[in-house]
């Protein structure tokens, strides 16, 4: 393509961003056409093109991709394909949710809570989606073989294809199923459990943002009634998959923290129950140990 062409392309693409977006809109334009370029952030910030620049994808499907992502408000990560989450560039699809950063905080309250003892044997990541918990865990932790659930054929074909691409194959296995369901020869083996549930309350699910709402798998939002249905199994669930002394870490609603405290001590399973904070300082982290 010459470089008149896309500068034509980028005056239309920039016009079609809604006025209120447009400071945010400018920045996911520039990651667009960097992902469907070669073009360096310096030339695409300047709008300085060479005379010609090649294009991954026929003009005509980046318009049609980037007039979805405002009349239909995709999320530019599915448009693009990918996201950049902690240290990995993962493969994203429809059909698994994509990463957020609090759930690289809670691989970074993994990394700073587990003794070098603990980082080996049997580790599970619970709803996997994109596989980033799972994959991250198996880097952070290199005597570990992780175990990752997920109830979505179309979301474990997503995390097997990233867990190709950064070659765990060897330390880091697939199941098919609903929480533990598939992992019943582990019982009292595991050393630890980390796990992004879905807990958004059903009534809310419908209130968040269009790309949420109508983009992202329900499957990975909706923790039901009161937000903690999932929550509520693994807690209960847990300690008879953990060795003793084993961890459990979830992600959560930040209103939640003190119920599933009080889940968690319920069971009377775990000698150490807390609620860590995330950055934003609101209440996001389950670390509880087995007796």
């Amino acid at each position: 393509m010459r470089a008149e062409a896309l500068q034509a392309w980028w005056h239309w693409a920039q016009g079609i961003i809604p006025a209120a977006e447009r400071k945010s809109g400018l920045r996911e334009l520039k990651q667009f056409l960097s992902a469907f370029t070669e073009l360096s952030p310096l030339e695409i910030a300047l709008r300085r093109f060479p005379p010609q620049i090649r294009l991954q994808l026929p003009l005509a499907e980046l318009q049609e991709r980037w007039q979805r992502r405002w009349q239909e408000r995709v999320p530019l990560q599915y448009l693009i394909g990918t996201v950049h989450w902690h240290d990995l560039e993962l493969v994203v699809t429809p059909a698994v949710l994509i990463p957020r950063p609090e759930t690289e905080e809670l691989l970074e309250v993994v990394a700073a809570t587990v003794p070098p003892g603990q980082q080996r044997g049997h580790w599970l990541d619970l709803g996997t989606g994109s596989g980033a918990i799972a994959i991250g865990l198996t880097r952070l932790f290199p005597s570990a073989l992780v175990h990752a659930v997920d109830c979505s054929p179309a979301a474990l074909e997503v995390a097997q294809e990233n867990i190709q691409k950064y070659a765990l194959g060897d330390r880091l296995r697939c199941y098919l199923g609903s929480w533990f369901d598939p992992l019943a020869p582990l019982q009292g083996q595991v050393q630890g459990i980390v796990s992004n549930p879905p807990y958004i309350p059903t009534e809310l699910v419908t209130t968040l943002q269009p790309e949420v709402r109508y983009h992202e798998p329900r499957l990975a939002l909706d923790g039901g009634a009161d937000g903690l249905q999932a929550i509520r199994q693994i807690v209960e669930r847990a300690p008879a998959y953990l060795q003793p002394q084993g961890w459990l870490f979830m992600e959560l609603m930040a209103t939640q923290g003190q119920a599933v405290a009080a889940l968690a001590r319920a069971t009377q399973a775990y000698g150490r129950v807390e609620i860590l904070k995330d950055l934003s300082g609101h209440d996001r982290f389950l670390v509880a140990q087995n007796l």
